[in-house]
């Protein structure tokens, strides 16, 4: 599982430090150098398409890390094998 967070990590993609709810927006909005606002348009966008979206971001809300590069499921994880099963 480390080396998937590290590769996670390798990826340069950040949670942002604006955030609404979990900072994934503002994280991709960060990468790829555009306003916050034209990535939260369009993820609303692709929101009233059917499929996934809401897991999308629950799933990277989880994956991403914050700009201290800690990962919530990665410190998660490390906390149940710490407590055993």
């Amino acid at each position: 599982m480390d080396k998937f967070f590290s590769i996670v990590r390798g990826l340069g993609l950040k949670r942002g430090p604006e955030r609404w709810l979990g900072g994934v927006c503002g994280g991709v909005a960060a990468k790829l150098n555009v306003d916050v606002a034209f990535v939260r348009i369009a993820f609303l966008l692709f929101c009233l398409l059917p499929g996934p979206a809401v897991v999308f971001y629950l799933a990277a809300w989880l994956i991403l890390p914050d700009q201290r590069n800690s990962i919530p499921l990665e410190g998660f994880l490390n906390r149940r094998s710490l407590n055993g099963p």
